[in-house]
């Protein structure tokens, strides 16, 4: 007893252990503390404990531990029981399972990402099998091209092939994601660009085009649109959701929106990630390019992210982009116009004598003159929000185009409707009538 340093009752409760066990591990020394399995509190404490645990401090309102331990007190001076010390109630949380207190406290989204696991990924076999598209506000402030004076931050809609990586199109606009900007982002996915880049001066290779296998989208409502649907039926296009609040699922568009903004920090009239990097920086004061010259800028940070090399598939995506062309050619499309109108949104209309009426205004084609009192059904017409100088009609499998009865300048839909007809409930009524 001298040597180990140990009492008498001490020797001959380890003499019981070796003698109940025979292994000299038995009278090994455990751990100070409550042994594992022991409930920490009485009966009617833990109750107590439980419940304020999970009417208080597993809400989303995320009390601290320190507010917990001061409602415990004070439901057991009511209830005559001794509260127990904080850090007793500390370890009697860590009990508890941490992803289930995390998704009560913090949301299935924040949960998800800390515990879901990820053992797989999006396998695709060829380019266009799957293509991804996202919106997202760029991080810059734009000036009108006159004036040079801010005008607010544009909407990004963007495209990208999970294959090879390589952008497909995108689309820069002032308004609120639509089916309308959806439709111009495909667009610009399934042309030649050589014709566009030489249009805004850049000496380039762009040579991702073609009709896509399956698009890949959040719920976004105009995803959900009937032209976007119609559209996708059309081409013979899938459309895939993914799963409401998982941005996981679009992990591939979303890293790209990320590396994109990440490059238009360094503009002028950027607004940063968020409110704590801009600090005093003033993004209006600052602002000085429009949104052709932003759109520029854009084309060029794509074209160097298609030649720099991608972690993620070990080469540069037009090099992966070439390889998968020369395995697999693409299908295209003969008319691009015709592409667009397939997915612009539209409305039913009969054909008058006076023409076809669409939002107050009436339309007027010398085409219509072999239809006029023998075309009973309505017919498709497809117009862009942008410009109502004219619209499309669909007669015969073909579209006509036709424009105003009286002439007059170019107006956008955003003009021509009341303003409370963009209130939210109304737009939403819109988007799922379209």
């Amino acid at each position: 007893m001298v040597e180990l340093g140990v009492s008498r009752s001490t020797l001959f409760r380890w003499l019981s252990r070796f003698r109940q066990d025979e292994r000299a591990t038995a009278v090994a020394g455990r751990k100070p503390g409550r042994r594992p399995g022991i409930d920490p509190f009485e009966p009617e404490l833990k109750v107590l404990v439980d419940e304020a645990i999970r009417t208080f401090y597993a809400t989303p309102e995320r009390p601290t531990l320190t507010r917990l331990w001061r409602r415990v007190v004070a439901d057991c001076r009511r209830n005559s029981l001794t509260p127990p010390a904080i850090r007793r109630l500390k370890a009697y949380l860590a009990t508890f399972d941490a992803e289930i207190m995390t998704q009560r406290r913090d949301g299935k989204a924040r949960a998800e990402a800390q515990f879901a696991g990820m053992p797989g990924e999006l396998a695709v076999d060829h380019a266009m099998e799957i293509v991804q598209i996202d919106h997202t506000k760029v991080d810059v402030t734009v000036v009108d091209p006159i004036e040079r004076l801010p005008i607010g931050r544009p909407i990004l809609t963007i495209a990208i092939d999970v294959c090879t990586r390589m952008v497909l199109g995108f689309y820069l606009s002032l308004d609120s994601p639509s089916v309308t900007s959806v439709a111009l982002c495909l667009t610009h996915a399934i042309i030649d660009k050589t014709r566009w880049l030489e249009e805004r001066g850049i000496v380039a290779e762009w040579p991702a085009s073609g009709l896509p296998e399956c698009i890949h989208v959040d719920n976004g409502a105009e995803f959900h649109a009937r032209a976007f649907r119609r559209g996708c039926d059309d081409h013979g296009i899938v459309v895939s959701y993914r799963p409401p609040a998982t941005p996981r699922f679009g992990g591939h568009i979303e890293r790209l929106i990320g590396t994109m903004m990440g490059a238009a920090h360094l503009l002028p009239g950027t607004h940063f990630s968020n409110v704590v990097d801009r600090g005093d920086y003033d993004s209006a004061a600052r602002a000085v390019m429009t949104m052709r010259e932003l759109e520029t800028w854009l084309t060029l940070e794509i074209l160097a992210y298609h030649a720099s090399l991608h972690r993620g598939i070990g080469r540069p995506p037009i090099a992966a982009w070439r390889e998968a062309i020369a395995r697999k050619p693409q299908r295209h499309t003969r008319d691009p116009l015709t592409f667009l109108l397939d997915f612009l949104p539209f409305e039913a209309r009969v054909l008058r004598r006076t023409g076809i009426h669409l939002h107050n205004i009436c339309y007027w084609s010398d085409g219509f003159a072999p239809w006029i009192g023998r075309c009973h059904d309505k017919l498709i017409v497809k117009y862009d929000p942008r410009n109502l100088s004219r619209v499309f009609v669909k007669l015969d499998g073909n579209y006509l185009a036709v424009p105003t009865r009286n002439l007059r300048p170019s107006i956008t839909l955003w003009e021509r409707k009341p303003r409370w007809a963009f209130s939210a409930p109304a737009a939403a009524e819109r988007w799922m009538r379209r």
